[in-house]
């Protein structure tokens, strides 16, 4: 009989829906997160990373799902017990990372991935590109606010990805082991830039949406004025920086290969998200 599969995060944009679409084909899932609630009718179990106990979280486990919540830097410091403990346990595990973390192994998150591929346990690493999503849980504000979305991504564009679709390709690598061994970058059906978005976004929004691209000091005074904590902020004013060079803007078939399914483009997003975006 398989164990059960633990999943990081599953409160979370990913994590939720990861939680669901497992459910639904039947898999027992321990839904790990700070407060150790039940998600989506599974099994909650507590972990703070800060202070993890992973025995109770890796109990009758044999998957698991490894993410960092949003809010945290040091992703090093806090994924590789995480991958130790699971390696030490045999649990196969699904990292997710972000795309293009593999372009330079100084990267922490390309530390964690080169961690995990060195343990010996099972795995399979996901990279994605820039989620959808993060219009209404990051960028929303400023455009009530002040009809703008205002962020340092210069004319680049990304191929956004919706977390749904992330989850999907989590859930099924999770639930077979085809495709152990391998990392795949994923991405959203299209390269958009941050004004093509604006444009997208607005007849649904039922308001004009403009794109305002500022300096790296001018996003992270926003963040922190949203009360977002300053290293944060600087984190993900960094992150930026690949938008603005064109190395987001790469579409990929890995959603396809994966789900059996075309990823959903931000048009589709938007109007499955459309009484929330207008709030």
């Amino acid at each position: 009989m398989a164990g059960k599969i633990l999943v990081l995060g599953a409160s979370g944009h990913v994590g939720r829906p990861l939680v669901k679409e497992l459910l639904a084909r039947g898999e027992a899932v321990k839904a790990a997160s700070r407060g150790g609630q039940p998600v989506e009718g599974a099994e909650g179990v507590a972990f703070d990373f800060a202070a993890p106990d992973f025995a109770a979280a890796f109990d009758g486990v044999d998957r698991a799902f490894v993410m960092l919540p949003g809010g945290y830097v040091n992703s090093r410091e806090l994924l590789i017990p995480v991958i130790e403990a699971a390696a030490a346990r045999k649990v196969k595990v699904v990292l997710q990372t972000a795309l293009g973390v593999d372009a330079d192994d100084s990267i922490p998150y390309r530390q964690v991935e080169l961690a995990l591929i060195a343990s010996g346990t099972p795995y399979v690493i996901l990279r994605p590109n820039w989620f959808t999503d993060n219009f209404l849980n990051f960028w929303k504000p400023g455009i009530d606010h002040a009809g703008v979305i205002a962020v340092p991504a210069g004319e680049g564009k990304s191929a956004f990805i919706d977390a749904r679709d992330i989850a999907a390709s989590a859930a099924r690598v999770l639930t077979s082991d085809a495709f152990d061994g391998k990392a795949f970058n994923l991405s959203g059906p299209e390269a958009l830039s941050y004004a093509e978005a604006a444009a997208v976004l607005a007849p649904v929004m039922g308001k004009p949406v403009a794109y305002t691209p500022v300096d790296d000091d001018t996003f992270v005074g926003i963040l922190t004025g949203v009360g977002i904590g300053e290293d944060y902020a600087r984190f993900l004013a960094s992150i930026f920086y690949p938008v603005r060079e064109g190395w987001t803007a790469g579409v990929t078939d890995a959603v396809q290969t994966l789900t059996g399914h075309a990823p959903r483009s931000v048009a589709q997003w938007a109007q499955d998200h459309a009484a929330a975006l207008r709030a």
